[in-house]
This record gives C-alpha cells, sequence and structure tokens, in this order.
C-alpha cells in the first residue's frame, strides 16, 4: 500500500508547488529563481520538474523535495508540511487514533477550531436575526451575496458563549478557544467570547486556511464607546505583521499582472477585488512590515498604495514605504480624494476607481506634489520646508541616475541652483527605518575543498558522460563512499542506488545541467579536478604518514621509522610528478 507522502508526491508537481509561492522563469529543462530563503539578487535558486527537487546554488546551499520546501517557506514543521500538502493533493490523512497520529500537532488543532469558527459564524450571518441586520449593512455598503461567500463573512451573535459552547459541544476545551485567539478569561474565572455582535472577517494564510479574524462592529451598542475592530492576538498561527488580508486569492494575480494593489482595510480589499483588481491585499490596520514584503517579493516587486499618507509626518505607514523603497520595490501611489477610501469609491463607480489607478503617480511624483502643497515655493521659508520633506527621500533613491533627475527637478522648481541641491543633500540625515531583515539561510554544514572537487568533477562528467572513463579503476579509490557508488552504477551502465545515494545522485544531475560552462573547457576541467583530487590525497596521505613517524620516533621503532620514511619520500615523489603534469 502507498504512503500518504507518495501518493502526495505523484499526484503534486513541484513545479506547481513552488510555482504557488515564487516566480520560477524557466531555464532550460528547470527553472529558476532568486531564493526565497537567503538574500540574493541573481538567481541561484533551481527547481527540477524531472527529478522532482529543488536547490539553491547559491547562499544557503539548501535543497530537497516539496516537503523540504513547504517546511521552510512556512516555518512549520514536517507533520504540518504533510497536512499542507495532503489537502491540495486531495490525499486524505488517516491516523490510527488522534493520540497516536504524529502528523496531527497543536497546530492542526487551532486550524480545526478556526475552521469551526468561521463555519459558525457564517450561519450565524445567513440564519439568525442579528446576522441578518449585519448582512444588510455589509449589502449596503455594496458588497455582493457572491462576495460574502467568496470571502467567507460571518457575524459573531451578541452573547457573552455563543461560540465557545459551540466549540465545547464539539470537544474543544476552554484553553484551547483561548490558544486560537476566539475566547478570554475575566479576572473572577469566567471564560467569554473575544467577538460578540460583530461582523466577522475570517483571515486566511496562503494556503487558504484561516489562521485569526477580524470584528467589526456595525451598529452602536447601547450607544457606548467601542472600538470599531477587534482582532485576533497573536498565536501560534496569526502574527499580523506576517499577513496580508487576501494576499492567499489575490497571489495569482499579483504574478500574472506583475503588481500588488496595496489596501488598508477589509472591506476596501474585497470591494476592490469585486471591482476587477483581483491583485489586491490589505495590511489590516499595520504598517508595512519586512515579513510581509518578502512574502509579497515572491510574486511581484511592484506595488500600488491606496493609503491615506501624510509623508511629510513621521507616519508609520511612511516607514513601511520606506522600507518598501530600500528593499527596491517599484511604489505607485493610488491618490483619492479626501475622506474616501477604496471602498467608498468603488461602491459609488467602479469605473471610477479603475481611473484611479490608471492616473496612480510614481512615489516620487507624489512625494513633490505633497510637499509643494504644504508651502510656497517662491518664499525663502516655504524653500524651506519643502526641500525639508523631500531631500530624505531624494537621498533614499539607490539609482543615481534617477537621483540625479529629482535633483534636477526640485532645483528647477524651487529656482535653486543644482549644485545648492547636491550640498544639502549632503547634509541630509535619514530616519531610522527598519532595515529589510531576509531570513538568515541555516547555518548548514561547509562542504571541504575535497568534496567541492568531487561535486564539480561528477556534474562535469555527467555533462559529458562520454568523458567518464577518465576516471579509472585505480581513480574510483579516491572518492568518497557516494560518488564510489554513483561511479560504479554508471559504469555498468545503472542506476540502481540507494535512496540516499539516488537523492545525491539527483542533487548532482541537477547541478550539471545549470552549470555553464563552454564544451571546450569541459575535458581540461575534469583533468584538472582529477588532477586536484590525487593531490588532495597524496597530501592527506602524507600528513597520516607524519604523525606515524612522530609516534615511531617517540617509541623509537627504528625500522618502522625507516619503513614509514620510504613511503614518504614515495608519495612526495608522486605529488611532485602529479605537479609536473
Amino acid at each position: 500500500m502507498m504512503s500518504p507522502v507518495d501518493e502526495i508526491k505523484n499526484r503534486l508537481d513541484i513545479v506547481e508547488v513552488i510555482g504557488s509561492y515564487i516566480k520560477l522563469q524557466k531555464a532550460g529543462v528547470n527553472l529558476r529563481a532568486v531564493c526565497p530563503f537567503h538574500s540574493e539578487k541573481k538567481p541561484s535558486f533551481f527547481v527540477s520538474p524531472t527529478r522532482q527537487i529543488w536547490h539553491c546554488f547559491g547562499g544557503c546551499s539548501d535543497g530537497g523535495d516539496i516537503f523540504k520546501f513547504v517546511m521552510k517557506i512556512e516555518g512549520v514543521e514536517f507533520g504540518d508540511a504533510l497536512r499542507i500538502l495532503a489537502q491540495k493533493a486531495g490525499v486524505e490523512l488517516k491516523p490510527i487514533s488522534k493520540e497516536s497520529a504524529s502528523w496531527r500537532t497543536e497546530r492542526q488543532q487551532l486550524y480545526e477550531i478556526c475552521e469551526l469558527a468561521t463555519k459558525f459564524f457564517e450561519k450565524q450571518l445567513n440564519e439568525s436575526k442579528g446576522g441578518e441586520a449585519a448582512k444588510k449593512y455589509l449589502l449596503s455598503r455594496g458588497i455582493t451575496k457572491e462576495s460574502l461567500q467568496t470571502w467567507r463573512i460571518g457575524y459573531a451573535p451578541d452573547t457573552w458563549q455563543g461560540l465557545s459552547d459551540f466549540l465545547s459541544s464539539r470537544s474543544y476545551q476552554s484553553k484551547e478557544v483561548e490558544k486560537a485567539g476566539l475566547g478570554l478569561t475575566s479576572q473572577i474565572g469566567s471564560f467569554y467570547d473575544r467577538f460578540r455582535g460583530r461582523i466577522i472577517f475570517p483571515i486566511f494564510d496562503l494556503n487558504s486556511q484561516v489562521v485569526g479574524f477580524g470584528g467589526r462592529v456595525f451598529k452602536d451598542r447601547d450607544n457606548k464607546e467601542i472600538a470599531k475592530y477587534v482582532n485576533t492576538p497573536n498565536t501560534l498561527l496569526y502574527d499580523k505583521s506576517r499577513i496580508l488580508y487576501g494576499l492567499d486569492k489575490a497571489k495569482l494575480d499579483i504574478r500574472k499582472k506583475d503588481s500588488c494593489i496595496l489596501v488598508e482595510g477589509y472591506i476596501d480589499a474585497i470591494m476592490a477585488s469585486q471591482a476587477g483588481s483581483e491583485n489586491v491585499a490589505a495590511t489590516s490596520g499595520t504598517a508595512l512590515t519586512s515579513y510581509q514584503l518578502k512574502i509579497l517579493k515572491r510574486y511581484s516587486n511592484n506595488l500600488y498604495t491606496a493609503f491615506d499618507m501624510d509623508l511629510a509626518g513621521d507616519t508609520a505607514t511612511k516607514r513601511g514605504i520606506e522600507l518598501a523603497q530600500a528593499e527596491g520595490f517599484s511604489i505607485k501611489v493610488i491618490t483619492l480624494p479626501q475622506d474616501s477610501d477604496p471602498a467608498d469609491i468603488v461602491s459609488k463607480s467602479p469605473k471610477d476607481w479603475q481611473k484611479f489607478l490608471e492616473e496612480a503617480k510614481s512615489i516620487l511624483e507624489f512625494y513633490f506634489e505633497s510637499a509643494f502643497s504644504k508651502a510656497d515655493p517662491g518664499d525663502p521659508e516655504g524653500k524651506k520646508i519643502i526641500s525639508k520633506i523631500l531631500l530624505p527621500q531624494i537621498r533614499r533613491i539607490p539609482n543615481q541616475i534617477e537621483k540625479s533627475f529629482w535633483i534636477q527637478e526640485l532645483a528647477k522648481k524651487l529656482s535653486v541652483r543644482e549644485d545648492d541641491i547636491i550640498e544639502e543633500l549632503k547634509k541630509t540625515k535619514l530616519d531610522e527605518t527598519p532595515d529589510f531583515k531576509p531570513e538568515e539561510p541555516e547555518n548548514l554544514p561547509q562542504k571541504s575543498r575535497r568534496e567541492l572537487l568531487e561535486e564539480r568533477l561528477m556534474a562535469l562528467i555527467l555533462k559529458s558522460p562520454e568523458n567518464l572513463d577518465l576516471v579509472n579503476e585505480d581513480k574510483i579509490i579516491l572518492f568518497t563512499a557516494k560518488i564510489q557508488e554513483i561511479l560504479t552504477c554508471l559504469k555498468k551502465n545503472s542506476k540502481d542506488f540507494s535512496e540516499d545515494t539516488g537523492n545525491y545522485f539527483n542533487y548532482l544531475a541537477l547541478k550539471s545541467e545549470v552549470e555553464e560552462i563552454d564544451e571546450k573547457d569541459i575535458l581540461p576541467e575534469i583533468q584538472l579536478c582529477l588532477k586536484e583530487i590525487q593531490s588532495h590525497e597524496i597530501k592527506s596521505r602524507l600528513g597520516v604518514i607524519s604523525k606515524d613517524i612522530k609516534k615511531a620516533e617517540g617509541e623509537r621503532d627504528w625500522s618502522k621509522i625507516e619503513e614509514l620514511i620510504k613511503e614518504f619520500n614515495s608519495h612526495s615523489k608522486s605529488r611532485s610528478d602529479l605537479e609536473a603534469i
């Protein structure tokens, strides 16, 4: 009987799985991308459709199968990766018992609670009296019935323990509900629901699994002052700094259109998507973070922002934009009428929303327009105010040609000399912006010079099998066990490797395919690698003999010393002869 792991591998193509996370480009028979696991500009991450493996030949040097990729990209253990991929593949996991199932983790339990809660809230929206009022409000905002279903919007009843009682009936304890961020314990020890009398927006991870919730008030309850939004606190599943609302639905369209529209709220995202901007995601009340930018970079480097931005002030939004600029995103600003948000625009006229999108300004154009609206450029004090806003933004521009253009623009608009702008630019201090911190690669074991030589040699031989005979029987013994097994099998025209060696062979085969080398240079490279390996082996042997000689000298074993010296001289001569070639 096929194991769940094998069944999943048979059903899922690694290109589709990895391609749903990062942008892959064709590279011969393989695909490549910028590695998502370390900071780099030149693509060194390769995916092999024929071998169903991936490997980074750059800074992190990591690789593996679809399970290893999902574990790393999602930051989960094997059990959770198994569950995620099983869901994608339509494979049902059937453990012997809940308690003994190694793949059933605390995370999975929280996923189950969040999913049940979502179904409970959906039912309340559609079947309860309070839900009827909530639905009426949502429809009045322009959200369609189809969107209510697509985004799985619900309603939390205005009771203290409506959801808690429901989850209790499904055998979940209060502490488990609290861990999911859905319940609270009062100071006197009573347990109650976090969300009460609110419209509920489920928040999804990239695999469209519910990980948290946002609850919006839609009417004044007893005329008391209450928060407009209540959100799930950070849990094992949910961290607002790492999630963008709607990205699970938008990611394919973002890649297709090579741009992402960023809005602030749940309803903004839903309405923009409804209007045809399906490449939209919401920050949900937080400034852009390095984690969110890291995820967005998998899909596109182009951002459209529909935020309320006061770029002259020290705002969180401004810092998030600066963080995106520092990471190399191209940013355009959608300028909306004052006191309007995307949801308002779309509900009145989807055509107007499209018009605002088409008229989006580059971030520097927006900076200039904003700065010059705040002061008179003809007045000395006005020039000072405008330059104070714009000089830090110009200084942040990494491209010198683009920077030069905006220096000229500022000089022209302020009617001053370019040299004066450049001089002031040198004095300008930048506000501290959080550094973009990509995930650090794991501290993988560093390969020795010998291992690198062996891998290089094997990659070249696999690229040119006609040169296999250069490694004769006398030379095979110089290699490590796995390479010896591979060479022996290849000489027999066989690929009957052990599982571990088979995985290593697939890695070497992928390495040979991505290796760029002129055909005329292959033979000299192989000969050079063989020479280096032989030299390394002799050097290692000389080191061992030297130690043995010292030991024999300590034991005053003269006959052994004489024998070892002869052996040492023999290897030294071989090394000299090798170096003379």
